[in-house]
């Protein structure tokens, strides 16, 4: 079965949508950096805590994980720092 969208593993860092971690306050070195990208495809890649295992026995009705998929979590501030880097549809 194909998916209707898959993820180019050679899409290349484009730029940083919003701001850096060190610059929210939610990162005290280089070794602990949430973050969003955008990849030179137009995809969007984000660094953030794996909590899958936390979250994927109480997902909302309809919200599905794929073995290869993973549920991150970043600071909200980073994305409300990220909105005016981000296209309107």
């Amino acid at each position: 079965m194909t998916r209707a969208w898959e993820a180019d593993p050679s899409a290349l860092f484009a730029r940083r949508l919003g701001r850096t971690a060190a610059e929210l306050g939610n990162s005290k070195d280089k070794d602990d950096c949430p973050d969003i990208w955008q990849l030179d495809n137009g995809d969007v890649a984000v660094i953030g805590r794996d909590l899958t295992a936390a979250y994927g026995a109480r997902l909302p009705e309809g919200v599905t994980l794929a073995p290869d998929e993973r549920l991150v979590v970043i600071p909200g501030n980073m994305l409300s720092a990220a909105k005016e880097d981000i296209p309107d549809a």
